[in-house]
């Protein structure tokens, strides 16, 4: 199978490059020009695309009919920790506007989509919600990202959220959480219900592979945990000594996802987060090693 990923260096994207290129021939759009990817061994000229900013649509309608994709993923998004996360311009530009245009160019080229949403979609007041719950997120991050499902025959959006390491950016909770040192906080009334990326990877090979037919709307949900006890976790699995995290109860946010509908379709059933922890750590430690117990990341 022929795949194409956009946003190849994004904490998604490189994870599902990764894993995909195992089993499939895959190639990755990138942002900028090769020379700023030197550092990075995973991206050559056979597998990417470079200087592909996706909001200019001759760009990327070159690279399609190029490679001539049987799927496509978009990877591709302002996320909530960027400082433009607050700004309408690129909120509605990438992340509202950008995945309908994309699903026309797949339909005309007929190619599957694939599209990643968030529970962010959700104000997180109540939890446990279903495909059938109507998005009331309050900020433009959370809204742009509801305009932006696909529904098509074509296309299936996947609402989750995930953790992992990234390459370019460090913006996300894992890196964050690696960069600290002493006390921090653990919030135990913030529940989650993601996904490792490396899990997600695996969840998009399913669907290819298997389930290729679906479209619409599906929650991609593991067992629910809260921000606490999965710092507290991952901290024992990397024998992290220099940090301390204090439980505190100030912060509630509930975006917990019911993922019961994909489950039924599919049989897919998460790992639990003992086991999803233990693989991140490994990543972890691969790629930092001794540098994260002495404390210099």
């Amino acid at each position: 199978m022929r795949i194409l990923v956009l946003g190849g260096d994004g904490m998604v994207g490189h994870q599902l490059l990764l894993h995909l290129q195992k089993k499939h021939e895959v190639c990755v759009t990138l942002r900028q020009a090769s020379s700023a990817y030197c550092r990075y061994p995973l991206f050559n000229t056979e597998n990417s695309y470079f200087d592909v900013d996706i909001r200019h649509g001759d760009n990327l309608a070159k690279v399609l009919s190029s490679f001539k994709p049987d799927v496509v993923i978009n990877a591709v998004g302002v996320i909530k920790q960027r400082q433009i996360a607050n700004e309408a311009i690129p909120n509605i530009e990438i992340n509202a506007l950008f995945p309908h245009r994309l699903a026309e160019m797949c339909k005309a080229i007929s190619a599957r989509m694939i599209h990643f949403s968030t529970d962010c979609i959700f104000s997180g007041m109540k939890g446990n919600y279903t495909e059938a719950d109507y998005s009331d997120a309050k900020d433009f991050y959370g809204k742009s990202k509801y305009l932006g499902e696909v529904k098509e025959k074509h296309c299936i959006t996947l609402r989750s959220s995930v953790i992992g390491l990234e390459l370019t950016r460090k913006a996300s909770l894992i890196e964050w959480y690696l960069a600290q040192r002493g006390t921090i906080k653990g919030f135990r009334r913030a529940i989650y219900s993601g996904l490792t990326t490396q899990e997600m990877s695996r969840v998009v090979n399913l669907i290819l592979t298997k389930y290729s037919d679906l479209s619409g709307v599906w929650h991609i949900s593991a067992d629910y945990i809260n921000k606490h006890e999965l710092l507290a976790i991952l901290s024992k699995k990397l024998g992290r000594e220099d940090i301390q995290i204090q439980p505190d109860d100030s912060f509630v946010c509930d975006r917990s996802l019911n993922g019961e509908a994909f489950r039924k379709a599919t049989g897919y059933q998460s790992p639990s987060w003992e086991v999803m922890l233990n693989e991140l750590s490994q990543q972890i430690q691969l790629r930092y090693g001794s540098r994260i117990v002495e404390g210099v990341i």
